[in-house]
């Protein structure tokens, strides 16, 4: 009898699993995203800069509307400013003669559709890496490789790192951050592992100086998209807000954020 019953309650769970099921998910008008990541990397003018501009959509849709049409801008403390051109109406706004100088205080600002949005921030330096590391017998298994990106971190001050790993392979790119509380002025690393890594891939790591706020920023947008926060459809506890704000219609506020990073890049390849 209990075989049976078993039977039919297993029966019942697969039968169940083909039934399509049409979720309706509730919408709001859409937001202006601002992703607007200035980069300075080592070696480059910092000249070449963009900001790109896309407005929020439905979960399910499979494309992101650009946000096209736009005045964007950036100034400094001089009231130096830097003009953002769109390319055509892809919503990426372009500029080639930015002047990036090192703890100078810039103020991106985006008019469109009517509202003004504006955030402010300062461009921080970075420090290299210096060297990678590569382990053969990590993860749960031991046989994962593992990758250590070591950089020395100042004395005496208080740093945030942004690290973003890439590899070859078809796979999302991994994104950290750091800071120094408790490793301020030492040798200290980045850690990195994928379990389908293998020998002659190669793995491009990017170290960006970052600020507290943005640091806080990115701590909660990770945790609120990793893998222990209960699944895609768990309710999130809070909309991550950046830092750029609607002057015009502050209750129309932005996604997004608005970032300057010294940057440098280290190009691995797996032994």
């Amino acid at each position: 009898m209990k075989k049976i019953l078993i039977f039919i309650l297993v029966s019942l769970v697969f039968n169940s699993c083909e039934d399509v099921i049409d979720v309706d998910l509730t919408t709001e008008p859409p937001r202006l995203v601002i992703d607007a990541s200035i980069n300075w990397f080592s070696g480059t003018l910092g000249n070449e800069q963009q900001v790109k501009l896309t407005l929020s959509a439905p979960y399910f849709d499979a494309e992101i509307p650009p946000a096209n049409g736009a005045v964007v801008f950036i100034q400094d403390s001089n009231n130096a400013t830097f003009n953002f051109i769109e390319d055509g109406t892809s919503g990426i706004y372009r500029n080639s003669n930015f002047d990036p100088v090192l703890n100078e205080t810039y103020q991106l600002t985006v008019i469109y559709e009517s509202e003004t949005y504006i955030a402010s921030e300062t461009l921080l330096p970075v420090a290299e890496i210096e060297f990678v590391e590569q382990e053969n017998d990590g993860g749960f298994s031991g046989d994962e490789i593992e990758i250590k990106a070591f950089y020395n971190d100042p004395p005496n001050e208080l740093n945030f790192y942004f690290f973003e790993f890439n590899n070859d392979i078809p796979t999302l790119p991994t994104l950290e951050v750091y800071d120094d509380e408790f490793t301020d002025g030492n040798q200290i690393f980045a850690f990195y592992t994928e379990e389908d890594l293998e020998s002659g891939n190669t793995i491009t790591i990017r170290n960006y100086g970052i600020s507290e706020n943005f640091y806080n920023f990115m701590t909660i947008l990770l945790e609120q998209t990793g893998l222990d926060n209960g699944g895609p459809f768990e309710t999130q506890p809070a909309t991550v807000r950046g830092n750029c704000i609607n002057t015009t219609n502050p209750d129309n506020f932005p996604f997004g954020y608005f970032r300057l990073s010294q940057a440098n890049e280290f190009v691995y390849q797996v032994e």
